[in-house]
């Protein structure tokens, strides 16, 4: 290993442990501010896998400790400091959203305004690898096509970060994951700046864990949950979209998988439903696997594992050789099968609920003294 791969992992350690130290320390920091400014999870529907209310705003503690250690050890170009300013937008719009509970058309137009901003930086798709390997084109110019499906890659990925946010731990861990296999696959091509910018996710994400695994004592809220998508879905561009090879396409698709693939069975589910695709329900991925009687920490480890699976996934496609092929199918078909027995069962679960009269009971958790207070707080409030 030369001196340049010793110096960029030095710096990518360096980044990673300063987030996660910044967001360690600030996050009970921040929990006293949520309270204090109302930005309070109260459970008010069969959505909600709490039974008392919860601060949430959390991710202002993952956001000090990424953009600090961002500052500290990357050389800020045109394209990260437009995805920083974008992070901010992001950020600002999270926290109003906290505490007023902002309405969806409102939180789609600041987040375009923010993806916006960073495209109009330089972070562009502009050639995506044409998936059609019989193709005499490798790659496809999207030419004038590149900012409106960029905008729409950021935007998606930034909601659909935002709807897996439904057990405590799961888009933080999920994020973790996300973000270190960006880093591995950066420090395989080499690509020194995006993989210290990915430890310093991961460091901020890492650092907040241990206050947000169940049973929570905060939530990173919106605050946290789209500033986190926001900066996988730029990165992505910067660190994955732009490698001219037949199998990039599906890398970040990859990497992103598991969010992606919740979101877009949603939308379809809610289409066929006749309800609109915004329209909030019960029948996420976390939901399906409570529903089958797993407990918060076992859906959350369930689908850190699919994850994980599609992270190595991703790793394996950017060295590809015929036994990491070989490797990559045999994970996908466990990927898929874990996936289509947790969607199947869980649907005939709630078929058969109804019909029983029976379900399993929710076990309600011993509250600490501050939350018992907050919930006395809460009820006295007209």
């Amino acid at each position: 290993m030369d001196h340049t791969n010793m110096q960029v992992i030095g710096w990518v350690a360096a980044a990673l442990v300063t987030a996660m130290l910044v967001a360690l320390i600030t996050t009970p920091v921040v929990r006293s501010l949520a309270i204090r400014m109302g930005a309070v999870d109260v459970p008010r529907d069969g959505r909600r896998m709490h039974d008392h209310p919860i601060p949430r705003m959390g991710g202002l503690a993952i956001f000090f400790g990424f953009i600090l250690s961002t500052i500290i050890y990357v050389e800020l170009t045109p394209e990260l400091q437009g995805m920083l300013l974008g992070a901010v937008i992001i950020v600002v719009l999270g926290i109003f959203d906290d505490i007023y509970a902002l309405g969806a058309k409102l939180k789609l137009a600041v987040q375009i305004v923010a993806a916006l901003v960073a495209v109009l930086s330089g972070n562009l798709i502009q050639v995506v690898s044409n998936p059609n390997i019989f193709s005499p084109d490798f790659w496809w110019d999207l030419g004038w096509l590149s900012v409106p499906c960029t905008v729409l890659w950021i935007v998606a990925i930034t909601n659909a970060v935002n709807l897996i946010d439904g057990l405590d731990g799961l888009a933080c861990g999920v994020s973790t994951i996300s973000s270190m296999t960006m880093l591995v696959i950066s420090l395989v091509v080499a690509d020194g700046p995006v993989a210290v910018v990915m430890a310093a996710l991961a460091g901020g994400c890492i650092g907040f864990l241990p206050y947000n695994l169940n049973p929570a004592k905060i939530f990173m809220g919106d605050t946290g949950s789209t500033f986190l998508g926001f900066v996988l879905a730029v990165m992505s561009i910067q660190g994955l979209f732009k490698f001219y090879t037949i199998i990039s396409f599906a890398v970040p698709f990859l990497m992103l998988g598991l969010p992606i693939f919740d979101t877009c069975f949603a939308f379809i589910r809610r289409i066929a439903h006749g309800q609109s695709p915004m329209h909030p329900d019960r029948s996420h991925i976390h939901h399906r696997l409570i529903d089958m009687g797993f407990t918060q920490k076992q859906a959350v480890a369930v689908l850190y594992i699919i994850s994980a699976i599609l992270g190595l996934c991703a790793v394996v496609l950017t060295t590809s050789s015929a036994l990491r092929a070989m490797l990559l199918l045999l994970a996908l078909c466990a990927a898929g099968a874990l996936s289509g027995k947790i969607f199947l069962s869980g649907a005939e679960k709630r078929r058969e609920g109804p019909q029983t009269g029976e379900g399993p009971e929710k076990k309600k958790e011993p509250l600490s003294g501050a939350e018992q207070t907050e919930k006395e707080e809460e009820e006295r409030e007209p």
